[in-house]
């Protein structure tokens, strides 16, 4: 097999950049993998997830495995998985990964992936080489930095297909809520490498025959990862080691430096390494440079220049003085005349074209303001305001008219709270109708349609006017028939009860009859009062019976007393 010959020694460029001995470095390339990925699932399921069932009394944990390619195959083929003695295995997880995709939501560019460019970099803040003591401060040697490049990983999104098996739809709703409930979660160990997750939907693909019965349900899940291959990449490693200078020393002698440069372990024809030279320097003297053009310095407004209008092209020196009319130290009282600026700070007062802003603003004698003045905190007045109106806009909308008439809010769900005694002349309007007095008159004699009356006139009148009514609702009485009159009538020295005004008249309701302890329907009898006695009329063909003279009647009812 032909082989091909080696560079000779001084052609070969070779970046001793990368050649750091790491032998006994402490630090760890790190890497991320597929298999990283992959078992961050399985972590996840397994520690977070924690999927189990219960079965006859007992829970069982559910197993998660990865499917192989000849799994997966015959768990498409078949739709379960069964055991080495052919049973079918269940409750049991099982996922693939399906696909891997770039991330185009982070996207980062290498220029180059056998020469990456891109890197995160960090400083190991102690180390062997990280020493500094008293002899590197007197040979003047300064601390070494320890640094690292690492290579920043390629983000990719991972798609993995999932099936699980149960043998109850009880036990497969119990293993889906915790699936569910985990998307969007960063999956993976806590001191590792963890992923953002997105579950997708949720088929079911419950499968029942005449001899087997399984609840199957499919799902997906998208990872957002990142990969960084293993060390050593192109006989390079992913990370990689450099260490800054302990003291520089500039030589006479300059190392010329080629455009073209070779990666490590990499060789390029045509390069030698030349050293060029250079005289020493020569003693140091004063020197002056001549200009073609000459620099003219002329004075300005404000500024004064003696002397002025002087030609300078370096062939001699000139010495010109720079003056303005007054003295402008910090301490300098300073004169002008006007001042033209968009704003003008004094201490931690702010004036511009519109508007003064300060913390604490305090004003000695009397302001006049010609146009409009706003105050964006609190005003504290400790003399009189004197307005033509008033208004209140920030909190609520309140108007003081010249006219001396107030408006309060600007909507009917404003509510206005006053502490205190509140005097009013004139008429109150509420909801359109007009109020002009509040009256004690107890027994409401006047009828106003535009009064109010106080608690005590409406519960005197109220007092008085049912005094009447609840004594005669409260009487009832009973009686025993003085005489009877055969067939029809019986007496009863009794007057009955007069209904005030406002209530109806007594009737025969209002009583109730009993004939030798037998009640007496009301639609064969009626009463009439004559002079002291109260007289019973009964109609014997309705009640079927005369009264004789040895009955004992008993009424029930409102009588005087």
């Amino acid at each position: 097999m032909p082989t091909t010959k080696p560079l000779p020694r001084k052609k070969r460029v070779l970046n001793r950049g990368y050649l750091y001995s790491r032998a006994k470095d402490d630090v760890k390339n790190p890497e991320v993998t597929l298999l990283d990925i992959d078992s961050a699932i399985t972590f996840y399921f397994e520690n977070v997830i924690k999927p189990s069932v219960e079965d006859n009394g007992e829970n069982i944990k559910v197993p998660i495995m990865y499917a192989s390619p000849e799994r997966w195959s015959a768990i498409r083929k078949n739709g379960f998985m069964r055991d080495k003695k052919d049973q079918i295995i269940t409750p049991v997880i099982t996922y693939k990964r399906t696909s891997i995709d770039k991330n185009d939501t982070l996207p980062q560019d290498k220029l180059d992936a056998n020469n990456p460019n891109l890197f995160y970099t960090f400083q190991k803040k102690f180390s062997q080489e990280n020493r500094y003591d008293n002899f590197s401060i007197q040979i003047g040697n300064q601390p070494t930095r320890e640094y690292y490049n690492v290579t920043m990983p390629d983000y990719v999104t991972v798609s993995y297909d999932f099936i699980v098996w149960t043998s109850y739809i009880e036990q497969m709703n119990k293993i889906l809520e915790r699936i569910v409930y985990s998307d969007g979660a960063y999956w993976g160990e806590p001191d590792k490498m963890r992923f953002h997750s997105t579950v997708d939907s949720i088929t079911d693909a419950t499968e029942v025959s005449d001899s087997e019965r399984i609840v199957r349900s499919n799902f997906s899940v998208t990872l957002k990862g990142y990969l960084l291959p293993k060390a050593n990449f192109d006989h390079r490693s992913t990370t990689q080691k450099y260490l800054s200078p302990k003291s520089v020393v500039f030589g006479s002698e300059l190392a010329q430096v080629n455009n073209t440069t070779g990666r490590a372990g990499q060789f390029t024809e045509g390069e030698a390494d030349s050293i060029t030279s250079t005289p020493q320097p020569a003693a140091t003297t004063d020197f002056q440079v001549t200009t073609t053009n000459t620099l003219t310095l002329l004075q300005g407004t404000g500024v004064t220049l003696t002397p002025n209008n002087v030609s300078f092209n370096g062939s001699s020196t000139v010495t010109t003085t720079f003056a303005i009319g007054q003295a402008v130290a910090t301490d300098s009282n300073v004169v002008f005349n006007s001042v033209s600026a968009s704003s003008v700070v004094v201490g931690d007062t702010t004036f511009n074209d519109s508007s003064i802003t300060s913390t604490n603003l305090t004003v000695t004698g009397s302001v006049t303001n010609t146009g409009n003045l706003t105050v964006r905190g609190d005003a504290t007045v400790f003399g009189t305001i004197t307005a033509q109106e008033f208004h209140t806009e920030v909190v609520s909308a309140s108007i003081v008219f010249t006219s001396g008439s107030t408006k309060f809010g600007d909507s009917t769900d404003d509510i206005h709270n006053f502490t205190g005694s509140l005097a009013t002349s004139g008429s109150l309007i509420l909801n359109s109708y007009s109020v002009n007095e509040v009256s004690n008159d107890t027994s409401l004699t006047d009828g106003s349609a535009t009064a109010l009356i106080t608690e005590n006139a409406a519960k005197t009148f109220v007092d008085n006017a049912t005094d009447t009514q609840q004594s005669f609702l409260r009487k009832q009485f009973v009686k025993t028939s003085s005489s009877i009159t055969i067939p029809a009538t019986a007496s009863f020295s009794a007057v009955t009860a007069s209904a005030p005004d406002g209530l109806s008249a007594v009737t025969e309701n209002d009583f109730v009859f009993f004939i030798n302890g037998q009640y007496m329907e009301h639609d064969a009898i009626e009463i009439q009062q004559s002079a002291t006695n109260f007289l019973l009329k009964v109609n014997n063909d309705s009640i079927g019976y005369d009264l004789e003279t040895d009955d004992e009647i008993l009424v029930i009812g409102k009588f005087n007393s």
